[in-house]
């Protein structure tokens, strides 16, 4: 069966000699030896004989003395009842090294013939292993086997398993002093409740075929019938309370240890309902490869490990406390909360190891001054880094991976003395197979660790290294998420001529997937921009996706020059024809920063808000559709509102408003009220006023905040359309002459005669259809751009050579240009080139009108558009936007530029009355 031989060697039951007694030196009562060890003890591994060492009080640098043995006498094999620690034999020699001796019997003549304590027989073996760490060691225990070729490997390994949890009875029987105070006196021996009831059995796991043999002591701690044992890891884990599984499916599972030492504690159910704490540790064996091969470990009873009924509750309480822990900073928070106060401790550190540092999430107290000197020496962010490497104690017992608890007194570097000097207990983290962090809680005052706050320690070491490790991959995982959804949105806002805008971002606080909010600024041409905010409904990566397509569309329809009701139309017709089950909302609007006037479409999105110069605050009452996704030819109405400089127009979503806590109307309602109470000098510091209530939030939350300031300068414009006549090149260069002889911009003329013929040029022999010319002039920039109706833009020549006859048009405009560009237009595009000029308020010398006052008319269509089927005045094809206050012609006579012609000489049909060419406005 799968019980028999217990992780491949023989495992004998534990057994008591009766004769044992009558073996003890003389110091030691026949009947204190029987009660002592031999029935707690057992015989483990195949060894003969088993005794425990215990250094007495007062004997650090003197003796360990025999407590107790189990199997064959114990001086049948030349055993001592005490041995000298500076003297030379295999317990103080392994004492002193603080690690196993393994001696065969040809190692063993060598302490026969020094003469120390006790003769060896020939033809044993015999192992000496240290109980606790060398810094605060408890005794020693020596095991004898009668095959004098020694301990095998696996052998070797399971003793010191076995030891492992000896020293672990020690210390939970209480302080290393009250353990050593035992054997004080020749009538020494354990009580009772120290290594009462200490059965261990050990177990194999091949990770090759999953299959682990137990011997029949671990199937009896389990419950097990060893005649129903089909050697299946499931089998086991049956009995194993729920909340322990994920620590012990870390072992069992192939490729989730890996190489070194594992400790934990976990519940089995009885059938009677009762819960049993046991102890398990394991170590895993590699094959010559190196590849992880099998698991060696033991089991113990932990009964002494049961807490009370206040510590069960406290378990619990923190066990679901940690589960509804989603962050590293929510994990550290609650174990803070359920260490500092119930223990009484006066620190409280939790720290993530990751490489060779301590990476701290929480210290408590906050205050650098009460740590340590390497605890704050590399504060590099909220918290500071410790290198493992300056906390060597530390180092040792994290690499151990079991609890360490040292009382007042304990020789520790300052970096550890300081953080307990009255006690320290250190809490290793572990979680699949690994040492993932560090718990400590220091006491300044003595304090002495009892075994109910032993087991509490113990406990939380588990459920906290889990909830860290599931903490620290929901943080990565949502630093992902918002990664992704912050590249999607703008890295920065344009700036604006006549405004300012601000935008501010957070993602929610309840829960961890990637948000669907999105907002933008699209400057647009003639002084107008575009304010864009919208929520994809959902939190996911799909919406994230959504929500990046859906802003790039409405950018790519807003710079094409559609009104923002077909700008909204288009997005919504996009989203329905891409079949997805998501739907999103929207607020657009679109301002001109001259006249102030704003229109606004509204797709399901909860309206903007605006407040005015006096202080007032208020909802705008915009006309909404429903949202986008939704209906496919779904009408989205425009409501124009004007705006004076010192507004501020605010667009926002819904998690500021609404919540599950907040009425959507009580939450604008406040929101108003903060507006109002805000200060509009400084855009920035109001945005963070109205976020300060977005404490704790459900939703992820965007605002966007434009101060309306309007334009000191008004910019001067001047259009022409451009017919298709062999000397059209000839009349444009003659309406720019003219119109830079009007603004007094006459020594940029040449610079500006060559950009428009170069680019009017190529709009003509390389598109069809009609072809507009537009100047603007700012206050230190002249803008020149040409329309046309071929979507291609220009490309620049890699290479033009002597004998080309074209290409050269592009490089002179660069050349000309502080900087040129092209944007797609609808139906077209338009290549554009701004000139620098003297900086100064643009200027006209002709009293007729300023070029600059255009009107909207209604249904979203814009006068002045850039139309690559534009006509004369008189002469519009049916829906053409006319401008409806059209600035005068020009009526300057003679004076012309290089390159136009005298009134006589002008092209049949092309002169107007005044000198002016058909197609000038």
């Amino acid at each position: 069966m799968s019980s028999e031989g217990g992780a491949g060697v023989g495992l004998p039951r534990p057994r008591a000699d009766p004769a044992a007694g009558a073996h003890r030196a003389d110091s030691l009562r026949p009947r204190e030896a029987e009660q002592a060890v031999p029935e707690q003890v057992p015989v483990f591994a195949g060894a003969a004989v088993a005794a425990v060492y215990v250094l007495g009080e007062g004997d650090e640098g003197g003796e360990v003395r025999l407590v107790g043995s189990v199997g064959s006498p114990w001086a049948r094999y030349g055993l001592s009842s005490r041995y000298a620690l500076s003297g030379r034999s295999p317990a103080a020699d392994a004492f002193r090294a603080g690690r196993p001796l393994w001696l065969d019997s040809a190692e063993l003549a060598d302490y026969r013939e020094s003469g120390g304590p006790g003769t060896f027989p020939a033809g044993i073996s015999l192992g000496a292993l240290p109980l606790g760490v060398k810094a605060r060691g408890l005794g020693c225990l020596l095991v004898v086997d009668e095959s004098g070729e020694g301990f095998d490997a696996e052998r070797r390994n399971l003793l010191e398993l076995y030891a492992d949890q000896v020293a672990a009875r020690l210390e939970a029987g209480g302080e290393p002093s009250a353990v050593r105070s035992l054997a004080r006196t020749d009538a020494c021996a354990l009580p009772g409740p120290v290594l009462d009831g200490l059965h261990v059995g050990s177990f194999t796991l091949v990770l090759r075929t999953g299959r682990i043999h137990a011997d029949a002591c671990v199937l009896e701690l389990v419950d097990i019938d060893p005649e129903e044992y089909d050697g299946q890891v499931e089998t086991l884990l049956a009995h194993t309370v729920p909340d322990d599984l994920p620590a012990l499916m870390s072992i069992v599972e192939p490729g989730q240890m890996t190489t070194g030492g594992r400790e934990l504690e976990f519940r089995i159910r009885r059938p009677s309902g009762e819960l049993r704490w046991l102890r398990l540790r394991c170590r895993i064996l590699s094959d010559t490869a190196g590849r992880p091969e099998r698991v060696l470990g033991v089991v113990a009873d932990a009964s002494y490990l049961r807490p009370g009924a206040d510590e069960v509750s406290r378990v619990q309480r923190l066990s679901v406390t940690l589960a509804n822990a989603v962050t590293v900073r929510e994990v550290s928070r609650v174990v803070v909360a359920a260490l500092r106060n119930p223990l009484g401790a006066d620190r409280v550190a939790l720290a993530e190891l990751v490489g060779d540092r301590l990476v701290v999430t929480l210290l408590d107290p906050p205050e650098p001054g009460v740590w340590p000197e390497v605890w704050r020496s590399e504060w590099r962010s909220e918290w500071p880094d410790a290198p493992t490497r300056a906390l060597p104690t530390l180092e040792a017992a994290l690499r151990e991976g079991r609890a360490s608890l040292w009382p007042a007194g304990t020789a520790l570097e300052p970096g550890l003395a300081g953080v307990g000097p009255g006690g320290l207990a250190v809490l290793p983290l572990p979680a699949d197979g690994r040492v993932v962090g560090a718990c400590l809680v220091g006491w300044d005052e003595p304090h002495e660790f009892g075994p109910e706050e032993r087991s509490l320690l113990t406990a939380t070491a588990g459920l906290v290294g889990q909830a860290l490790k599931r903490a620290h991959a929901l943080d990565a995982e949502h630093e992902l998420a918002t990664m992704l959804q912050r590249s999607l949105l703008p890295r920065r806002l344009p700036e604006l001529a006549g405004g300012v805008a601000v935008a501010r971002y957070l993602p929610a606080m309840v829960g961890l997937d990637v948000g669907g909010d999105w907002y933008d600024v699209i400057p647009l041409s003639d002084g107008r921009v575009a304010l864009v905010i919208g929520d994809v409904q959902g939190h996911s990566a799909g919406a994230a996706t959504i929500m990046g397509q859906m802003r790039t569309a409405i950018r790519a329809y807003a710079v094409e020059g559609h009104p923002p009701d077909v700008v909204v139309s288009h997005t919504n017709r996009l989203l329905v024809g891409m079949e997805t089950d998501l739907f999103a909302t929207c607020c657009y609007v679109e301002l001109d920063m001259e006249e102030g006037e704003a229109w606004i479409v509204r797709a399901g999105h909860i309206p903007p808000l605006l407040r005015h110069p006096d202080g007032s605050a208020q909802e705008v009452n915009a006309e909404g559709g429903p949202p986008l996704g939704v209906i496919e030819d779904a009408d989205f109405a425009i409501t124009t509102v004007g705006l004076v400089p010192g507004t501020l127009l605010a667009l926002l979503t819904d998690g500021m408003v609404e919540s599950s806590r907040l009425d959507l109307d009580d939450g604008m309602h406040r929101m108003c009220e903060a507006l109002a109470a805000t200060d509009p000098s400084d855009a920035g510091r109001a945005a963070d006023e109205l976020l300060v209530d977005a404490n704790r939030r459900d939703d992820d939350v965007a605002l966007l905040l434009l101060r309306y300031d309007g334009m000191e300068f008004r910019p001067i414009r001047a259009g022409w359309t451009v017919w298709r006549l062999p000397d059209a090149v000839v009349h444009a260069r003659r309406f720019t002459g003219r119109k830079l002889r009007t603004w007094g911009l006459e020594e940029a003329a040449d610079v500006a005669l060559l950009v428009v013929s170069e680019l009017v040029t190529n709009a003509l022999i390389h598109t069809q259809g009609a072809v507009r010319l537009d100047l603007t002039l700012g206050v230190d920039r002249l803008r020149v751009a040409v329309t046309d109706s071929s979507p291609r833009a220009p490309a620049k020549p890699v290479i033009v050579d002597w004998e080309s006859t074209g290409g050269r048009g592009i490089l002179l405009v660069e050349a000309m240009s502080s900087t040129w560009g092209s944007v797609p237009v609808s139906g077209g595009k338009q290549v554009w080139s701004e000139i620098a000029v003297p900086p100064g308020e643009p200027r006209r010398t002709d009293a007729a009108g300023t070029g600059s006052g255009r009107a909207r008319s209604r249904g979203g269509l814009r006068p002045d558009t850039p139309s690559p089927g534009g006509q004369p005045p008189g002469d519009q094809s049916p829906g053409e936007r006319v401008p409806v206050d059209q600035p005068p012609r020009d009526q300057s006579h003679g004076d012309q530029s290089p390159g136009d012609q005298a009134p006589g000489n002008q092209a049949p049909g092309n002169q107007a009355p005044g000198n002016q060419s058909p197609g000038e406005q």
